[in-house]
């Protein structure tokens, strides 16, 4: 009978385990995002200025003028997708790179490692400003010096050129996290299977092609994963490098919906577009972890 009444007991007692573990964290989950969440589902189909009392229900409108009129809005998610396309092609490309180069066996490894890490521990603000003043300043100056047309230019003073600089910034903030996410991937594969592979008769190149790099596709589909939503979302070092020009032809789609929020008193739109942006995320990451992951078992 004591051992009926203590299986009885035992599911309870594991339920009152998880809650103490997990409620804090449901908890703190559902006040910071599930509930601003609700209300700014609420917001969107309002015309609310983020400052006024009065709050008036217009349905769809805020939707139908991102889609039909909202020109700067359409703007700034073309030149979101260009971005991403970019940056996520170069940041995993260089990370791979310097992960290969690191876990092979190079001089002060670990303080390289360290070096390309550090700049993804600066924040995106700090990182803007500093980016700015090498931009503005630097590298004109060391292009006048040096006889260098290219260097010389304003960064930041055309389109293209803007652009170019958001991706070299973006690049060289995230390219080390990539580096150390692929670090771990290569560390774990068996020596044993990379000297079978040169015994052989492999080279590096064949190595990292076809045996490498299938098994570090789960660490792969991460760091894809991670550039992918990070580029979407770039807005301190928009702020801090470009803050959207010139004329707003680098406004990323986060910046768009904060000015549009905090600065152009369009707080309904502004939720709006934020709903729409988050869609338009989950679709883009959903995809890639669908074709990711369907990769990973043809090759396993």
């Amino acid at each position: 009978m004591q051992d009926k009444h203590r299986k009885k007991k035992k599911p309870d007692g594991m339920l009152r385990h998880h809650l103490l573990f997990l409620g804090p964290s449901v908890l703190v989950f559902f006040i910071v995002v599930a509930v601003p969440f609700s209300i700014s589902l609420v917001y969107s189909f309002t015309d609310w200025n983020g400052i006024s009392n009065e709050i008036r229900f217009v349905g769809f409108e805020n939707f139908k003028d991102i889609f039909s009129g909202n020109v700067r809005f359409l703007d700034s998610l073309w030149f979101t997708l260009r971005l991403t396309a970019v940056s996520v092609i170069l940041i995993n490309l260089l990370g791979l790179l310097l992960a290969v180069a690191l876990t092979s066996r190079l001089p002060f490894r670990n303080p390289m490692r360290a070096a390309y890490y550090l700049p993804q521990t600066m924040g995106g603000l700090v990182l803007g400003f500093i980016w700015q003043f090498i931009f503005v300043s630097g590298f004109p100056a060391l292009g006048d010096k040096l006889n260098l047309d290219f260097l010389a230019q304003q960064w930041l003073g055309t389109e293209n050129h803007a652009f170019a600089a958001l991706v070299i910034v973006n690049v060289w903030q995230n390219a080390g996290y990539v580096m150390i996410i692929l670090i771990a991937g290569l560390a774990g594969i068996s020596s044993e299977l990379i000297e079978s592979a040169k015994v052989e008769g492999s080279g590096p190149l064949h190595t990292l092609l076809r045996i490498k790099l299938p098994l570090c596709l789960p660490y792969l589909t991460v760091a894809i994963f991670w550039t992918l939503s990070n580029a979407l979302k770039m807005f301190e070092i928009n702020l801090a490098l470009t803050k959207g020009g010139p004329y707003g032809s680098t406004t990323s789609m986060a910046l768009n919906i904060y000015n549009d929020a905090f600065a152009n008193n369009k707080y309904g739109l502004a939720t709006a577009e934020a709903l729409v942006f988050f869609a338009i995320i989950l679709a883009f990451t959903s995809l890639q972890l669908y074709f990711s992951k369907r990769k990973e078992r043809q090759l396993s």
